[in-house]
């Protein structure tokens, strides 16, 4: 870690300033630090050491006659220190995390959500899950019903992953109708991607070469559409978990706002996928402190987040935490870290 030259005597005060702020949130004065360190300074000595601390870029003052606060430089150098040291998690964290991955039976999709519900309840945050679109052949395709006008389009992969869809259906549709239309497209799949498989079902519907009357061709246009549109294909899945956790630990009415954007902002694809691409581009745990990525920007939050691999090494995903700057780093990074690891142990059987 940098120290900026600054003398042992300032880099302990900023570490007890930068502590200070983490607990509680809030701008941190000179006697408060006075009484976390263990040095015979005055009040007056602090506070010059402060000052300096601002001069170097690593503190700042929100308001006249406040304390001081990190700014996100001081911020990223407090937690690189961290990052150093890799802490371990608690024996009781480490045991809820293996629990769940330890789960059988279960989809990808499942383990991804029970373990992303998991993270947000263990670091009181807003936990997320990146996954890339799966590229891996179609298994298995049915339609399932779950009321007089309604079913899941349920799509397996080679993989293990299970997309499901909900679609609406038009009136007077069968049992036998629902049956005769995933036999179809299940003989459509063989061997081939969504995508392919999509052109060929619309090339013989269109053609009408396909043995199905036309109530029966609208469903399966329909569920098969939902995967070749944009919207079920292409980008990344983002599962976020927790979100009231964030929420309860911001008072201001404008942060509350900023933060709802950021969710909104995170659940576009492009931009799920955008934050995957720049998790995958390091090895281990990453922190973005606000403005150091734009889609954080002005929103007072900071990602901590770690890949996870598949069998091959290769990064299929990503997961962690969203909180606000001030959240629990020497926690949450290690927690992140291993979860990330628990997950690819899982992935790589």
């Amino acid at each position: 870690m940098s120290d900026k030259g600054l003398t042992p005597r300032a880099v302990e005060i900023f570490h007890a300033l930068v502590g200070a702020y983490i607990d509680g949130g809030q701008p941190v004065g000179s006697k408060t630090v006075a009484n976390l360190i263990d040095l015979d300074l005055s009040p007056a000595s602090i506070r010059s050491n402060m000052s300096d601390l601002e001069d170097a870029g690593l503190l700042f003052a929100p308001h006249t006659s406040a304390g001081r606060i990190p700014t996100e430089t001081g911020l990223r150098m407090f937690v690189d220190g961290l990052m150093e040291f890799n802490p371990n998690i608690s024996d009781q964290e480490r045991s809820s995390i293996d629990g769940e991955c330890a789960a059988r039976g279960i989809s990808i999709s499942e383990l991804l959500n029970k373990t992303s519900k998991t993270l947000s309840g263990l670091s009181r945050c807003a936990s997320l899950v990146l996954s890339p679109a799966s590229s891996a052949e179609l298994q298995h395709f049915e339609f399932v019903p779950i009321g007089d006008q309604r079913a899941l389009a349920v799509l397996v992969r080679s993989d293990g992953q299970v997309e499901n869809r909900l679609i609406d259906l038009p009136t007077g549709v069968t049992q036998s109708a629902l049956v005769r239309a995933g036999n179809y497209v299940n003989a459509c799949l063989l061997g081939r991607d969504m995508d392919s498989a999509a052109s060929l079902i619309r090339k013989e519907i269109s053609e009408h070469r396909a043995e199905l009357d036309e109530l029966t061709a609208g469903i399966v246009e329909q569920g098969v559409g939902l995967w070749s549109d944009g919207k079920g294909g292409d980008g990344a899945a983002l599962i976020m978990r927790g979100q009231s956790n964030l929420l309860d630990d911001v008072n201001a009415a404008g942060q509350l706002e900023l933060i709802r954007g950021l969710f909104d902002t995170l659940e576009a694809s492009e931009n799920a996928l955008r934050l995957l691409d720049a998790t995958s581009e390091g090895n281990g745990v990453q922190i973005f402190i606000g403005a150091e990525n734009k889609l954080f920007a002005n929103t007072g939050c900071s990602l901590v987040i770690a890949p996870y691999r598949h069998s091959d090494t290769a990064i299929v995903g990503a997961i962690g935490v969203v909180g606000p700057r001030h959240m629990n780093y020497a926690r949450i990074i290690p927690m992140v870290d291993y979860t990330s690891k628990a997950l690819a142990r899982v992935l790589g059987r």
